[in-house]
């Protein structure tokens, strides 16, 4: 028995090889130039023990009678008895000229070869999408009743198969396959499509909330998913049937399930939290089709509906298809592989090695560089405070990782050692003296730096002045505010103002902040410290919004309380949790390799969320923190230490407000 093949390398189409080969015979695989390296190498790790009954035939899809060789059309003449024709789009991203060169014109051309070479039978893989978005029960004897066809994938698809009908002088037999997925037993795909489109939405989902929290989702029409086994199966056994010739057969599940059930059969493999609440999707149908597109065409609501699609990685074209309106009938499929054995399997029993296979080899964050170095390398990384803690250490990683790091301190000494141990790691860095809390010698140093380098990649605004001091001591303490505001507030903006002109021209460019858990949990005795940090958040949400479209970015991390010199006068801290100034390193890590708005803790989260729906509440904890840890020696004018010792009863709630400053 002879076959020949085209799409042979493609995901259905290696599925079928594999059942031709279990059967006496040679496959020919027609190959184009670019894809024979990878058929050689399906041979070796997949056919490795037929290698003697696989042929390569040069063709192209785009060219008549796809390009065979006359060498190879009189070697095939008369001897092929079954022609398989899998090539073609399988992808509702594709362009509409995309589809017609494949599914159309590439159907022609596989029709004119299988009459050139005298096959037996031709068996045209279509697909449901052949239907368009016929409304009810599409029968496999029914073809030109097929409507909504605008999309160019449904229509294409619809247009080859009728080519087949109407042109092929030879037997012919058509297979509509569902929505084909992974294989049941390995999760073997290779590329997401339809219901993977949704994958990265769950695993969102379960990254925020608990497995057991109820989450609200939509509910839409019945999604038809075949696994790849079942089509290649059940397509091998038709086509050795004798007396089908001329019919076509729905590939498909007889019991498909609604999306929102499929949805939840997903979730569950993933662990991530089920839609216990499902609304109908045709519910909005209710809902004037020209408000529908007038809200569409509002920039804003544009924006956001293609920045979402976009994070999740779903085209806006599946939004579309989300109310499929079509049941296809399975009787002639279901009559040919009586007694085959060969049937549709749950989806209750596969949808975990779908999502296990998908985590392990396509989620398209596992081909996204995240290390520090692919992000900061050759780039000109501002550090101000480097001389020490949080600055010091983000200093060291920086230069680690190949960033071109500016460090900023006032204190020359200490400065330079940093940048000594940057560079006896390898790395380099250039050194900047300035105090920013003078506003001319930001200046200066702003000018400075971009005379020396050009520009600056990524401004970390670390230099800060904490004081704890409750503000019944402040009344006379005015400049504590003053202090506060100009270092943490003013000098930060002026570094922001001085280097945003050229990141803005250059269209790139990050601004890091470093924050406090404070503004979050409105932390009692660090009213200026607080306040001036708060100041800086606000003015980055606000030009995170002006900036948002100039591939400039603002992100803001409101680190907790972190174990470096600024906090040692206050000996109470030395009993209580606090993170490294490496652990708070990492946060800047983070910030840097995936741009957010925001980096907080889940306390800092919980706070804010918590001053928001119950401030009295908050306000409450807050007030007892405040009577429960006193002020320190230093802050009442005091010398002796002796009150600073922590209670007991001060280190257990210290530890369970992990972070938050006292």
């Amino acid at each position: 028995m002879t076959y020949f093949v085209t799409g042979g390398t493609g995901f259905i189409g290696r599925n079928l090889i594999d059942q031709l080969l279990a059967r006496k015979g040679v496959v020919h695989v027609l190959v184009r130039r670019g894809s024979k390296k990878k058929f050689n190498r399906l041979v070796e790790e997949r056919w490795s023990d037929h290698k003697k009954r696989l042929v390569a035939v040069s063709g192209d899809l785009t060219k008549p009678a796809l390009g065979l060789s006359a060498a190879d059309r009189e070697a095939l003449t008369g001897k092929v008895r079954h022609f398989f024709h899998l090539a073609a789009v399988y992808d509702l991203k594709a362009s509409a000229e995309d589809n017609q060169a494949a599914n159309i014109d590439g159907t022609r051309h596989a029709i004119q070869c299988a009459e050139v070479l005298q096959a037996k039978c031709f068996h045209h893989t279509s697909s449901i999408a052949a239907a368009g978005l016929y409304r009810g029960t599409f029968r496999e004897d029914m073809f030109e009743e097929a409507s909504d066809l605008n999309h160019p994938y449904f229509r294409t698809k619809h247009d080859s198969e009728g080519l087949v009908r109407k042109h092929c002088n030879i037997p012919w037999r058509i297979y509509r396959p569902g929505i084909v997925v992974g294989h049941s037993e390995t999760g073997e795909i290779d590329k997401i499509d339809g219901p993977y489109y949704f994958f990265k939405l769950i695993q969102k989902m379960r990254r925020m909330l608990p497995p057991w929290v109820p989450t609200l989702g939509l509910e839409g029409g019945r999604v038809n998913l075949v696994p790849v086994d079942f089509v290649a199966r059940a397509m091998d056994h038709i086509a050795h049937k004798p007396k089908l010739d001329g019919q076509c057969f729905h590939l498909t599940d007889p019991s498909p399930k609604r999306i929102g059930a499929v949805m939840n059969l997903f979730a569950e493999a993933a662990h991530a939290p089920l839609m216990s609440m499902r609304l109908d999707a045709r519910l909005f149908s209710l809902i004037p089709a020209p408000v529908k597109q007038g809200l569409g065409m509002l920039p804003p609501v544009r924006r956001i509906i293609n920045q979402v699609l976009k994070d999740l990685g779903i085209p806006k074209d599946m939004l579309t298809f989300f109310n499929y309106p079509t049941h296809f009938d399975t009787r002639e499929a279901e009559r040919a592989l009586k007694g085959s054995g060969i049937s549709v399997p749950p989806l209750d029993d596969y949808a975990w090695v779908l999502w296990d296979y998908w985590e392990r080899h396509l989620d398209p964050e596992l081909f996204i560089d995240r290390s520090l170095s692919g992000k900061v390398r050759d780039k000109v990384v501002v550090v101000t405070g480097a001389s020490s803690g949080i600055g010091k250490a983000t200093a060291l990683m920086m230069g680690e990782a190949g960033a071109k790091t500016i460090i900023v301190a006032r204190g020359e000494e200490q400065l330079l050692e940093t940048r000594a141990e940057i560079e006896a790691a390898g790395g380099q860095a250039h050194a900047y003296t300035c105090d920013l809390a003078d506003l001319s010698d930001a200046e200066r140093l702003i000018g400075q730096v971009l005379s020396d380098h050009g520009h600056v990649d990524i401004l970390i605004n670390n230099a800060g002045r904490s004081i704890r001091r409750s503000i019944s001591l402040s009344y006379d303490r005015f400049h504590d505010y003053e202090r506060c505001m100009q270092l943490n507030y003013f000098g930060s903006l002026k570094l922001i103002m001085g280097f945003l002109p050229v990141m803005e021209k250059r269209r790139k460019g990050q601004v890091i902040n470093i924050s406090s858990i404070g503004v979050l949990s409105n932390a009692p005795r660090f009213s200026a410290y607080v306040a001036s940090k708060a100041a800086l958040d606000a003015f980055a949400r606000c030009a995170a919004s002006e900036f948002n479209d100039t591939g400039v970015s603002f992100t803001t991390i409101n680190m907790p309380l972190v174990r470096t010199p600024m906090i040692a006068p206050t000996k109470m801290y030395e009993s209580v949790p606090t993170i490294t100034p490496e652990d708070a390193a990492d946060m800047v890590k983070q910030a840097v390799i995936y741009r957010p708005q925001r980096i907080a803790t889940r306390l800092g989260i919980f706070s804010q969320v918590l001053h928001s729906i119950a401030p009295k509440s908050s306000e409450i904890i807050m007030n007892s923190a405040f009577r429960m840890f006193p002020d320190s020696s230093a802050a009442r004018g005091q010398q002796s230490d002796t009150d600073d010792q922590p209670t007991q009863e001060q280190v257990a709630f210290a530890s369970l407000m992990r972070g938050i400053h006292w």
